[in-house]
């Protein structure tokens, strides 16, 4: 496993250095987009708005679903270009196995992906004159997060892998997982408290609010029931990959487009 992953690092370090236009794209993009937001709403509200602490957790979000979106689109749209270059059925006879390569993968690519990430939320702080902290246990609840996210991009991934072309469809679903990672669903009461839980990386996301935009130190019962959320999520995306490459296989699908 140690092999294939430094092996995929390499891979996505030739590729980042390749094109280093495609990172500085990306990052000139994201800010944008939040800062022309920013903005629009500030222009909005008039010159005595007050974001207080909101502005912390907005940022916390909007990030966090940025990060989200480069998972999704990394499994599904590798899958979907593996197809259109004929070498997907290589990596499904590797002898590690598909899901094996795949999570290697995006765990290599993620390494590169977080050191955007950080350069984005520094590049909004400076923007914005948001205050985010930064304590050692963010990387709890942020694992979290992640296990949400793959679980979700394997099933997106088995999509792609059985429909070939899934553009469209993650545009939609982006939207959702919008709505599922910025909104603070850790200020709900009564049953929606329940149904919180339920929703996929939302309590991760509210702990990496309450950590980074308010302060507060980490709830260690809510971490406990955000990591069987994430290890749940994950469990069901592999299980998911799993029945879709079994039946690629049975249709033949691996080796056409």
């Amino acid at each position: 496993m140690l092999e294939l992953f430094l092996a995929e690092l390499r891979r996505s370090w030739i590729q980042f250095i390749r094109y280093p236009t495609e990172a500085i794209g990306g990052v000139v993009i994201t800010t944008s987009i939040f800062y022309g937001l920013f903005l629009s709403a500030r222009y909005i509200a008039g010159p005595s708005l007050q974001f207080g602490d909101r502005l912390d957790a907005i940022v916390v979000g909007y990030v966090l679903w940025s990060l989200v979106l480069f998972i999704m689109t990394d499994i599904a749209g590798g899958l979907q270009y593996e197809a259109q270059t004929g070498t997907l059925e290589q990596l499904f006879l590797s002898p590690f196995g598909a899901p094996k390569v795949f999570v290697m993968r995006t765990f290599a690519s993620l390494m590169l992906q977080l050191t955007i990430i950080v350069c984005i939320v520094l590049i909004i702080m400076a923007l914005t004159g948001s205050r985010l902290e930064f304590p050692p246990t963010l990387l709890l609840p942020l694992f979290t997060v992640l296990l949400g996210a793959y679980g979700l991009a394997f099933i997106m991934g088995s999509l792609a892998l059985l429909l070939k072309r899934v553009q469209q469809l993650i545009g939609i679903i982006q939207f959702g997982l919008l709505f599922l990672i910025a909104t603070p669903t850790e200020t709900w009461a009564g049953s929606l408290q329940v149904f919180r839980w339920l929703l996929p990386m939302t309590a991760g996301a509210g702990l990496l609010r309450d950590l980074m935009a308010r302060g507060e130190a980490l709830n260690l019962a809510q971490f406990g029931l955000a990591l069987l959320n994430g290890i749940g999520y994950f469990t069901v995306g592999l299980l998911v990959f799993r029945f879709a490459e079994r039946q690629a296989k049975r249709r033949g699908m691996l080796g056409g487009y």
